[in-house]
This record gives structure tokens, sequence and C-alpha cells, in this order.
């Protein structure tokens, strides 16, 4: 197949490292830009709207992500197929892949705004949400899920865009959905007062316009990842596919998502303030791990190509590089958050109290998040090679397992009843998985060897 688009990236030939890096810087700021849409609203509401505001908000992250991981799993799978059959040069199958990964993202965020509408009051109540933060956490939750079909749709769409190297056109869409996100914020919550609904309402706007932008370049595109909307449709066997690739990362993002639930519930255990200061620090801590997370995208769709076009003996070059790239961003940034803490929870409220909160965080997450970039490149490299289940299983019993054993047992004793207990479990339950996948890959890429040759 001929290079269809000048933003495409021939991930199969040449140096591997700047081909790296020029698919994982659009795609860390893209995914930077995307954290930002939250951010603008904690910082706003916290900024304007007061504590109980900045907990409301705060506090739906771990939530939000619980319902959303399942469909952004299979969003994986699209990307991983995608990228196979564009490198066997395949694009009949191909193009199946995408009609039907687009039709899915529409049903998919139809599924999750009913969910969303209707169960936000009794999922926060079981999450123990402070009751006075609970009646405007239910108003941003319900009013953010409206907007979660614009959601799906730019998501599956930058999963296929990410199969060919394009990582440039969905950075240049957020840039401009996020610019409108802000300027809305400061509208709708500084002019007009409407607090957590104001800034629900900004960031549904501006998820509908990245989606509508992600939809008008997959339908201008002229190769293999054209969108015809009269040709959507629900191919058998591609759906197949999707979720035997996708289901497994689905459950392992809902498990991860449940086990952080879980622990945003034993954070809410200590009052509001923690909780303020958690959410502010918790989203410090976004902006590390997404540019980690590109570097896992990159990882995913540069081995997923080689793989199609038979070229295995990059794999494990490809897994080395990115494991390095991960290394540095991880620990300079990770470093940087918590060394310049306190300065940057000063944007997202004037409080000591939860400031101080949230630098408790930091000091002990951020500090050693390095360690999850690794894990999750070493996902990554397993799922491009087609092994979806073996990476979700030792995850779900490595990363979540362990936290969750923590909290129900030791958290439970007085002695360890503490936040830094708590957090500390981040850490040790990283080393202990990324161990596991490693001795994975290496199971995995013999029986490579055994099978092709190399």
């Amino acid at each position: 197949m001929q290079k269809k688009s000048k933003y495409e990236i021939d991930m199969v030939n040449g140096p591997i490292l700047p081909r790296l890096l020029a698919f994982t810087v659009p795609l860390m700021l893209s995914s930077i830009l995307q954290l930002l849409f939250n951010a603008a609203d904690i910082i706003v509401v916290g900024r304007w709207a007061g504590d109980n505001a900045l907990a409301a908000v705060g506090s739906n992250a771990s939530l939000i992500n619980l319902l959303t991981n399942f469909f952004l799993g299979l969003s994986i799978g699209a990307n991983v197929l995608t990228a196979h059959y564009t490198g066997a040069k395949n694009d009949e199958q191909a193009g199946k892949t995408v009609h039907t990964a687009m039709l899915l993202s529409f049903y998919s965020g139809i599924l999750l705004t009913i969910i969303g509408i209707f169960g936000a009051k009794q999922i926060l109540i079981w999450m123990k949400t402070p009751a006075e933060v609970l009646p405007l956490a239910v108003t941003y939750l319900r009013i953010y899920f409206i907007g979660m079909t614009a959601t799906m749709i730019y998501n599956f769409g930058s999963a296929i865009l990410r199969a060919i190297g394009d990582t440039k056109r969905p950075l240049y869409y957020l840039s401009a959905a996020g610019v409108v996100n802000v300027i809305l914020n400061l509208i709708f919550v500084i002019a007009f007062k409407m607090s957590v609904a104001g800034v629900g309402i900004a960031t549904v706007i501006s998820q509908c316009i990245s989606a509508v932008l992600i939809l008008r370049c997959l339908m201008k595109e002229s190769g293999s990842i054209h969108l015809e909307l009269s040709k959507l449709h629900i191919d058998k066997e591609i759906f197949g596919r999707i979720l035997r690739i996708g289901l497994p990362a689905s459950f392992q993002g809902i498990i991860f998502a449940v086990s952080n639930v879980i622990i945003q519930a034993s954070v809410n255990s200590f009052g509001k303030t923690v909780v303020a200061g958690n959410s502010a620090a918790a989203n410090i801590e976004g902006f590390v791990y997404v540019a980690m997370n590109a570097f896992h995208q990159g990882t995913i769709s540069f081995t997923s190509q080689n793989m199609g076009a038979a070229k295995y003996k990059r794999i494990n070059k490809i897994l080395l590089e990115a494991e390095i790239c991960v290394i540095v961003v991880g620990s300079v940034l990770g470093n940087l958050a918590a060394s310049f803490g306190d300065s940057l929870l000063g944007f997202y409220t004037k409080s000591s109290i939860v400031k101080a909160a949230g630098m408790r965080r930091l000091g002990v997450i951020s500090r050693t998040y390095a360690l999850c970039g690794m894990m999750d490149v070493m996902v990554g490299s397993l799922r491009g090679l087609g092994y979806a289940v073996l990476p979700t299983i030792v995850s779900l019993i490595g990363a979540c397992g362990l936290r969750l054993i923590w909290i129900f047992t030791f958290f439970k004793t007085e002695q360890f009843h503490t936040l830094n207990s708590l957090y500390a479990t981040y850490p040790i339950s990283w080393v202990v998985t990324t161990m596991a996948h490693i001795v994975c890959f290496i199971i995995v890429r013999r029986k490579i060897k055994i099978k092709y040759g190399s």
C-alpha cells in the first residue's frame, strides 16, 4: 500500500527512535489537551465556585474512568487491528475495521449516556461521596455524560488515525476544542455563576467539536481508513476480532477503575478537605501519566504494524527504546510535579490545608510514576504482539489484586489506616506487575521465534 497521507509514519522501515518520537510527541500533547478539559473544569470551579464544587468535579474522575474504560478498551482493539492490516497492506480489511469501529463508538456513547444520567446519584452514594458534595457531583456527572457519544467518536477515530501513525491531526482538533472549553468555562462560571453545571456544559460542547472534526477528517481520507457514513455497519468477523483484542483491555480498564473507585472511597472517608486535595493532586499527576501513556500507545501501533509486516526482529528494539523514553519522561515530569507541587496546587485552590493534602499524594505517587509507565509499555508490546489476555490477567493480579488486598486487610487496621499507607500501594503494585510482564514478554518472544524463525 502506498502512503496515502502526509501525516502517516513508516513504522516498519528505518530507525525506530525518531519515528517513535514523531508519533508520541503529538499524541502526548493531544492527551495533555484532553486532560486540560477536566483540569480547566477543576481549576475554574476551585478558584471561583469553592472547595465543595472542586471536590464535586474532581471526585468524579475515577467514576468517569470506570464507566468509559470498557469501551475505550475496545478502541485499542480497533487500533491494533487497523495497524496490523495496514502493515500487511490489506486495505479491504482495514476499511471494514474503520466502519465497524466507528459505528461501535456511536452505540457505546449512547449506552454510556443512559448509564451516566440514570445511575449517577446511586453510584456516587455507593462511593461514599460526602453529603455536602453529592448534589453538585450528580449535576456535573449527568451533564458530562450527555456528551459521551462525542467522546467515544473522538477516541475511536483517534485510535484509527494512530494506527497509520497520524497523531498530529487529533492534536490540531483538540487544540481548537480546548480553546473553546476554557473560554466557555470562564464565561459560564464567572459571568453566569453556573458553577459545576457551567463547566459540564462547556466540556460537552468542546467534546462535540472534537468529534465533528475527527469525523470530517476520516471522511476526507482517501486511503485505507477512508470513512463513508453510508457504509457504516458492524462486520461480524471484524467485530469479533476487535472484541478478542479489545475486551481483555476493556476488562483490565474496568478492574483498574474499580480499584481506583475503591481507593477513592477510602480517600473520601478522610473528609472533603482530603478529597479536594487528592483530586487536585491526581489531576496534576494525570499530565505525567498521559505523557508516559503516549509511549504505551506508540508501542502498540509500532509493534502491531511490524507484526503485520512480518518484521519480527524490530519488536525487541521497539520495546527497549520505548522503555528508555518512558523512564526518562516519567522520572523527570513526576519529580518536577512533586517538587513544584505547592505552586501547581495553587492553580486549583487557595486553601493551604487542601494543598497540604494534595502534597501528601504527590510525594508518594508522582515521584515513582515512571514505574507505571514501564508497566504500561510492557502491556503495549504484548498487546501489539496479539496477546491481549495474558497482560490483562497479569495486570489484574499484580496491580489491582495487590491494591484491593491491602485496602481490605492492612488498611483497615489502625496502624496502617493512613493516606501514605493507601498511596504506597501504587508503586508497590507497579514494581511487581512490571517484573511479571517482563517474564511474559520473554516467553511470548520465544514462541514467535519458534513459529516464525525470528
